[in-house]
């Protein structure tokens, strides 16, 4: 069976639910707000659950960035790196969906790979998320990452003394604080991926 039908519906979701929030007769910022914390949250769990691809996701980030920077009162024009980026000079206290989405899927992916249960270990399920990203390579070109992070060792970027701060290296952690380090890492990416596209 196909999730086709729950991707349509979840677009459709979400055009309804900004419908909604613009038709609020109350000030922009509040308007990015329920956005954020009423909106977004209910739609992570249908794009967790079935397998919707991410262009999908992407269109419905298209609908969510139109309205905010309505909302908000910023040219039509601006980039989305402007909005998302957490290693920008302006840091916005607002989440991508397209970026949750990728998170979520890589939280499954890993609770399922390293699950005390032998026979869901065994058997894993095939999650699909199109063609433009892949959850199973995401999963390794991170692990990969914090490999090499490992080999390099730990490297001083500001003004602190040695040994200010803790470094985790990826071979001493295992469990939950493993999958964490791997999300972050797929955050990271993120980030990367919006600099790139500012430069």
């Amino acid at each position: 069976m196909k999730d086709t039908r729950r991707g349509v519906e979840t677009v459709q979701f979400a055009s309804d639910g900004l419908l909604a929030i613009n038709k609020c007769g109350i000030q922009g910022k509040f308007k990015v707000w329920c956005l954020q914390f009423m909106l977004i949250p209910k739609l992570l769990w249908p794009l967790l659950v079935y397998d919707i691809c991410c262009s999908t996701v992407e269109s419905i980030e298209a609908k969510i960035n139109k309205y905010t920077r309505k909302w908000l009162g910023v040219p039509p024009g601006l980039s989305d790196v402007a909005m998302y980026c957490r290693k920008a000079k302006l840091k916005l206290p607002m989440k991508s969906i397209l970026e949750e989405y990728k998170c979520g899927k890589v939280r499954l992916v890993t609770i399922l790979e390293e699950s005390d249960d032998p026979v869901v270990k065994t058997v894993q399920p095939s999650i699909k998320t199109g063609r433009t990203w892949k959850v199973a390579e995401a999963i390794d070109e991170a692990k990969e990452c914090l490999r090499l992070k490992e080999v390099i060792g730990q490297t001083q970027t500001d003004l602190k003394g040695f040994g200010s701060s803790s470094v985790k290296w990826w071979s001493k952690t295992e469990g939950k604080e493993k999958r964490d380090m791997v999300i972050d890492e797929v955050r990271q990416r993120e980030d990367v991926r919006r600099i790139q596209k500012a430069v």
